[in-house]
């Protein structure tokens, strides 16, 4: 099946106008398979059945290969022998009726109340980058919001005297959240102490948080400050943008926050996707009860 292959990648390379990257991957996956079932006594394309192709992709699960990478490689197979089949080579697709391997979703990282409190101590506010960063952390850990909502805030988006900010989620439907002192406190700081000297000559940004050059913080940036103090704090899980948020959820869910009440602010359309956090919160509940309470074992 191997002179099958290269007239398979020119039709890929002409016809669908795919890049070196992905047809030297396309290549990989079908190659090793077909190495696969050679060894198995099918080394021409009628040979090859529906069950090399399950045995094949299992082995790939067996040594550990990710969802995304079995299922990459049933997608290289499948246009292989979707090929084969217009060129008149087979006449019935092996990979007819396979299912993609679903992912496994790993649980977010929840920090624990401490971890929070040394992530959050981390920034110097001395600086006008450090105050920044510092308003930025106690914003997400205060609000809840997602990052894409925190670098999208404009000034007029924060009240620090009402204690309210106000976001547009990724649907574009408008969340006005309430704010914490601290929050609050730190985000007034912010304004009155370092946005001035972060804005340059820009006068007209509208953006609250600001980079280095005068404009609108990006993501980007933001992950870099996030795990910049994640490694001064000494937090060894592999955190993320979203961190505080998840860390927010599972905090409030903890103290005893109506479920509804947290669903609501961090905007999820649906009740069971902040579930999760309250199934988080059981467990560390059930931990701190077995570790601390005298007649827990």
């Amino acid at each position: 099946m191997e002179k099958e292959l290269q007239p398979f990648l020119d039709y890929l390379s002409q016809e669908k106008g795919l890049s070196a990257n992905t047809l030297d991957s396309y290549g990989r996956d079908v190659s090793q398979f077909l190495e696969f079932a050679a060894a198995r006594e099918a080394a021409e394309a009628r040979e090859i059945r529906k069950s090399h192709i399950l045995l094949y992709l299992s082995g790939l699960k067996q040594s550990g290969r990710a969802a995304a990478t079995v299922n990459r490689n049933l997608v290289s197979l499948r246009a292989f022998f979707h090929f084969l089949i217009r060129q008149g080579v087979i006449i019935q697709d092996p990979t007819l009726e396979m299912e993609s391997v679903k992912p496994v979703k790993k649980p977010p990282v929840i920090l624990s109340e401490a971890e929070v409190e040394r992530l959050l101590e981390a920034p110097d506010p001395l600086s006008p980058q450090g105050l920044r960063d510092k308003a930025m952390l106690e914003l997400i850990y205060g609000a809840g919001i997602r990052v894409s909502e925190l670098i999208m805030l404009n000034v007029g988006d924060v009240d620090t005297k009402l204690k309210f900010v106000r976001c547009a989620g990724a649907s574009g439907r408008e969340r006005v959240l309430p704010l914490g002192g601290v929050a609050a406190r730190w985000a007034e700081a912010y304004l009155e102490e370092a946005r001035e000297r972060l804005l340059r000559a820009r006068q007209d940004e509208p953006a609250l948080f600001l980079n280095s050059l005068g404009g609108r913080l990006t993501r980007q940036g933001f992950w870099k400050i996030i795990k910049k103090y994640a490694r001064e704090a000494g937090i060894r899980e592999e955190i993320t943008p979203h961190t505080l948020r998840h860390s927010f959820a599972a905090h409030l869910l903890e103290h005893g926050a109506d479920l509804r009440s947290v669903q609501q602010m961090l905007g999820h359309a649906d009740i069971s996707t902040t579930q999760m956090y309250s199934g988080i919160a059981r467990r560390s509940m059930k931990e701190d009860y077995e570790n601390h309470h005298p007649r827990a074992r």
